[in-house]
């Protein structure tokens, strides 16, 4: 696989965004508690076409106390849309799933430096607070009106083993507590929470670095779901084609990204732990408060000019759906190869509204009628609370598109035989599982799955749009015309799926000749006298005797 040059620091990066024109530079100050991240929603939420989505640069920050920061804030740069976390990889969108299966395959350790651009600045002791501690930085809150506070995003938490070593980097949430504390949200399966239950067993604290504002890659590989013995570090030494640049903390046993923007050095105590919450979830609720792991700030480092990099989450389409999305679908295809299933195409985690876990649709070539149900219960085996609702489609269906996985299941299923219910789920990111146990909730304590075969069982009929070469055609003279200019949407020309008889094939390349009277010649020879006592139902049931297949 050729890879470019990697991309030195954050800052490179955000430079390739403004030369591609898919970054907005704010200079007009913005409150970021109650109007930087309201602001960035629009593009969601404002009917914007994912391709013509930006990154947000902010550089006059303040809150509501009229306080300046001496920090830039990004929000949406790192996988605002397809293109942008395309160009973090420095590849085409279409080749991120090969880039994915190349690191996952191929991992690169990371190299030790000297020293680096993230200790340019280094606050210890006293200077933590002196200098502001966490609110040194401008931390944008996420869904003001429901959040109680501001929370840290797009921080990738680095612990390691205690008694391994293993190295894990994981994307959590934090809400800032204090100057030198905040929360720490994780869910019990978790790399992190098993380090912290044996970091309590041992009768210590967990070591943690909290780095904000590194290479893409880096950010790419933290977000993902990959087994404890893969280290994401060498994973996005993978996915860059060259080893990430590490630097020793000062006052943890850990590395960091060297060109980092912001590193905050501290402890997660395993002594106590403390209500966090509510926080905007993106399955579109609001998750209320559960008890949580709490970090205690020691040390920060950081660049001059640092960028704080928050990403925007809550409900779908969001950046931090995004993020996430363009790796695990090829994460779970893989996982499907790998099981036996070399049939299936594509999978994709449908995006808007539902948090992309919850409804995964996939497209095979099937060999069976047994076969999709087989890969749909594989889906259901890659575990981390995917698969609340599985659609398996033809290869002809465009996956990505919900209107086509919908036109799927109405007119290729039949739900007394092609739906099929899995009882006993574990709940994922729903407020039903938040609501189960009230006392007044009707929903029962438990989860469940619908497995949906939505593939052919027989021949069809074609689709009912002209035939590819006459809309390659039309469309030549759409764009001769000066007319406005098309993004074709799938399907969008007609094709073959089985069942097309001869003779109708014939009438229909008569007819695109313009060779009409011959086709008049041929169905006057068609004609059915209407006996005595006959019905339409009674001629059509007689045809349909000897043609069959065909409408009656």
């Amino acid at each position: 696989m050729n890879f470019a040059k990697p991309y030195e620091d954050l800052r490179e990066f955000v430079a390739e965004l403004d030369k591609h024109e898919k970054l907005y530079r704010i200079h007009k100050e913005i409150n970021k508690d109650n109007e930087l991240q309201p602001l960035v929603r629009w593009q969601y939420r404002g009917g914007i076409a994912e391709e013509k989505r930006r990154g947000f640069l902010f550089d006059n920050v303040t809150d509501g106390k009229k306080r300046k920061y001496n920090c830039r804030v990004l929000v949406g740069g790192l996988s605002g849309s397809e293109a942008i976390y395309a160009m973090g990889l420095k590849c085409a969108p279409e080749e991120v799933p090969d880039r994915w299966i190349y690191a996952l395959e191929h991992l690169v350790p990371p190299v030790m430096v000297d020293s680096g651009p993230a200790q340019e600045e280094v606050h210890l002791g006293t200077d933590v607070l002196a200098h502001g501690g966490l609110q040194e930085f401008a931390i944008p809150m996420s869904t003001p009106g429901f959040d109680n506070g501001p929370y840290i995003t797009a921080g990738h938490w680095i612990t390691k083993d205690p008694e391994t070593g293993q190295r894990n980097v994981g994307n959590y949430r934090g809400l800032i507590k204090g100057k030198d504390r905040c929360g720490l949200m994780t869910g019990t399966p978790q790399d992190l929470t098993n380090q912290w239950e044996k970091a309590r067993r041992m009768g210590k604290p967990l070591e943690v670095a909290i780095v904000v504002g590194t290479i893409p890659v880096v950010s790419y590989a933290a977000t993902q779901k990959v087994p404890p013995d893969v280290d994401e570090i060498a994973l996005a030494g993978g996915l860059q084609g060259a080893p990430v640049k590490l630097i020793k903390c000062k006052t943890v046993d850990l590395e960091v990204p060297a060109t980092s923007e912001i590193v905050l050095e501290g402890i997660i105590s395993t002594k106590y732990m403390e209500e966090e919450g509510p926080y905007g979830e993106s399955m579109g609720y609001i998750d209320p408060r559960t008890l949580s792991f709490v970090f205690e700030l020691k040390c920060v480092t950081h660049r001059k000019d640092p960028i704080w990099v928050s990403i925007i989450s809550q409900v779908t389409p969001s950046e931090s759906s995004k993020i996430k999305a363009m790796g695990m679908s090829t994460l779970i295809k893989r996982y499907l190869h790998k099981k036996g299933f070399d049939t299936v195409h594509d999978v994709h985690l449908i995006e808007p509204l539902v948090n992309l876990r919850p409804y995964v649709a996939v497209s095979l070539k099937k060999r069976n009628d047994q076969e999709p149900w087989d890969v749909m219960q594989g889906i259901l085996d890659y575990g981390d609370r995917v698969g609340k609702m599985v659609v398996a489609v033809d290869e002809d269906i465009n996956i990505k598109d919900p209107v086509a996985v919908t036109w799927a299941i109405t007119h290729r299923s039949q739900p007394h035989k092609d739906f099929k219910i899995m009882p006993d789920r574990p709940f994922g990111a729903t407020p039903i599982g938040m609501v189960a146990t009230h006392p007044s909730s009707r929903y029962d304590n438990c989860e469940s799955s619908v497995l949906i075969d939505a593939t052919r069982k027989a021949d069809f009929p074609p689709l009912s749009l002209p035939k590819r070469e006459f809309m390659v055609r039309s469309k030549e003279l759409w764009e001769e015309l000066g007319l406005p200019k098309l993004e074709p949407q799938e399907p969008w020309h007609g094709y073959l799926m089985g069942y097309w008889p001869e003779d109708l094939s014939q009438e229909a390349d008569l007819a695109a000749q313009s060779e009409h009277e011959k086709v008049w010649e041929k169905l006057a020879q068609t004609r059915a006298e209407v006996g005595e006592g006959d019905t339409i139902k009674t001629m059509r049931a007689r045809w349909g005797k000897t043609h069959s297949g065909r409408s009656v």
